[in-house]
């Protein structure tokens, strides 16, 4: 008899989040699921991890076929917890989100929703990062649980290159206006940052972080940022090199 998959569920809204429960929900039928997730809010975090104070866990739920626990921490450090200590053995793959707001474009560079799927690619375990286009406490997670499983299974039946992870977007939307799934590239963008100058109550000044995100190129229609505009759901392959392969030709042309 077949030995049933073991599914990582991470996230960086933690673990009382409704994206995070709604992932649990999409991927139990698939699985014996182990979910592992920040205490509170780790949004922004990228690949960030602790190495200033302990780790502390605090087990949420144990049933059969799954077992949630709280971590103290990072969504890699969460990643990081679960492989090395928390679960019986290696997972077969690694699920993070399904987070309240988009990671598509540049914005996956700022990501812990990614940052836990990447980790996870480093340890050359399928990993995909989910994520939802309404940052609403209480958004309609249909569309996201539907696709979800499906892509998930999809994964699981055919695997990943190694060090590859997927960063999958759902655009805001009711499945009936759904357009399909698209394969695709990351936008070429970046996020202008603004700083709202504010007072506090006792007259000290502070900044809060402001901004809108700037596309180089609206009309490019393999684009990620394209297809969530127009509907679809958005696939992007990632991968855990970041050498520029290309540009070694050009600096070794310079006379080292």
């Amino acid at each position: 008899m077949e030995e049933q998959k073991l599914i990582l569920v991470t996230n960086d809204d933690g673990y009382q989040a409704k994206g995070f429960n709604s992932l649990i929900e999409a991927v139990r039928p698939l699985g014996k699921v182990f979910a592992v997730a920040p205490f509170d809010a780790q949004s922004g975090m990228s690949h960030a991890i602790t190495v200033k104070h302990p780790l502390r866990t605090i087990k949420i739920k144990e049933e059969e076929n799954l077992s949630i626990f709280a971590v103290h921490g990072t969504p890699v450090d969460c990643v990081k917890l679960a492989i090395n200590v928390l679960l019986p053995r290696r997972p077969d793959i690694i699920v993070s989100g399904i987070n309240h707001g988009s990671y598509s474009s540049t914005s996956i560079l700022y990501s812990g929703t990614m940052g836990a799927a990447l980790e996870g690619s480093v340890n050359m375990i399928p990993s995909i990062g989910f994520s939802h286009l309404n940052f609403d406490h209480e958004a309609n997670f249909e569309v996201p649980i539907k696709y979800s499983h499906l892509i998930t299974e999809k994964v699981i039946q055919n695997g990943l290159p190694k060090n590859i992870c997927l960063n999958v977007n759902f655009p805001d939307v009711t499945l009936d206006k759904i357009s399909g799934i698209r394969v695709c590239r990351q936008t070429m963008g970046y996020w202008r940052e603004e700083f709202d100058k504010r007072m506090d109550p006792v007259g000290k000044e502070y900044y809060w972080l402001t901004g809108f995100y700037y596309n180089h190129e609206p009309d490019a229609q393999d684009t990620d940022e394209w297809a969530l505009k127009n509907n679809y759901i958005s696939i992007v392959p990632v991968h855990t090199d970041f050498t520029s392969y290309e540009t070694i030709k050009i600096i070794n042309k310079w006379g080292f």
